[in-house]
């Protein structure tokens, strides 16, 4: 049984715990209601972009002048797996969620003989799939240093992707994070870049439209800030999901820390009243004695 001095040391600790979880709950809150902002801020530009770019895809993809960004390499041999993590820990289940979906994808292509690489974008899923896919690894972006996200960020990602593709080192491209939903529900998210892929082209009637310079010129500019649109989208929706993710993380762990203090604080008392009733026992007997 711990002695009364162990119990009061071990609620100070956990008192301790308890003020730094309460402390990063609220930045993570109000880094939230900014990485949230951002997030819905770029869903009706992506969602409109994506919409006029299926509608012109959709007129051009079956054509012998399709850029090869839209009509891919013909083959599905290489798969390059982008998994988009955090850089920084203590946000529940957020990082875990991302990396098992990338690993079940991996796994399935290998069992069907593919080449699986993997670009990881993140501390945290690099280190998660070090161990088993470490020799699929071609490149890291580090983002310890960036504050907050922007567009630059994801061109940089963007023109790494393109120029490996560029060089035939891949076939198909997938960038794995997290939709932001609420500060309890992130869905981890799979979506195809390369060959490029568009949703909403029922929302774009395209005969509506005259388009000058051509439809394969316009898309052979738009398609690599295509790419970069849906990555910079990926990237903030995952900062909103990281947040979300922490804030509920450390709210749980402040919530736990008082369930313990008040555990602890019971155990305390009795232990205490143990002590005194023992030193009373003895008083009275060493009185009756005399």
């Amino acid at each position: 049984m711990p002695s009364l001095k162990d119990l009061k040391n071990r609620i100070a600790s956990v008192k301790s715990t308890r003020k730094i979880t309460k402390a990063m709950q609220m930045v993570a809150a109000a880094k939230l209601r900014r990485a949230q902002d951002a997030a819905e801020a770029a869903r009706p530009y992506a969602e409109r972009f994506n919409a006029v770019m299926a509608g012109l895809a959709s007129s051009v993809g079956g054509s012998d002048g399709a850029p090869r960004l839209l009509a891919g390499t013909g083959k599905e041999d290489v798969h390059l797996l982008v998994v988009m993590t955090a850089e920084r820990g203590l946000c529940g289940g957020f990082n875990g969620s991302i990396v098992r979906k990338a690993r079940i994808r991996a796994s399935e292509l290998l069992a069907q003989g593919k080449t699986v690489k993997i670009l990881t974008v993140g501390k945290k899923g690099r280190e998660m799939l070090r161990r088993d896919y470490g020799q699929h690894f071609v490149g890291h972006v580090d983002l310890t240093d960036v504050k907050r996200v922007g567009y630059a960020n994801a061109q940089d990602i963007a023109r790494d992707v393109l120029g490996r593709f560029d060089a035939d080192e891949f076939d198909v491209a997938t960038i794995y994070y997290a939709r932001f939903q609420n500060v309890i529900t992130q869905i981890p998210t799979e979506q195809q870049i390369i060959p490029a892929h568009f949703e909403g082209g029922e929302e774009a009637d395209t005969a509506l439209y005259d388009y000058e310079p051509g439809e394969e010129e316009i898309l052979a500019d738009l398609l690599p800030r295509g790419v970069a649109t849906q990555i910079f989208a990926a990237l903030l929706e995952n900062a909103a999901s990281e947040q979300g993710a922490r804030m509920s993380a450390m709210d749980n762990a402040t919530r736990n820390a008082g369930e313990m203090i008040d555990k602890l604080t019971i155990e305390y008392n009795r232990s205490r009243q143990a002590v005194i009733t023992n030193e009373l026992i003895e008083i009275i007997s060493g009185a009756e004695a005399l």
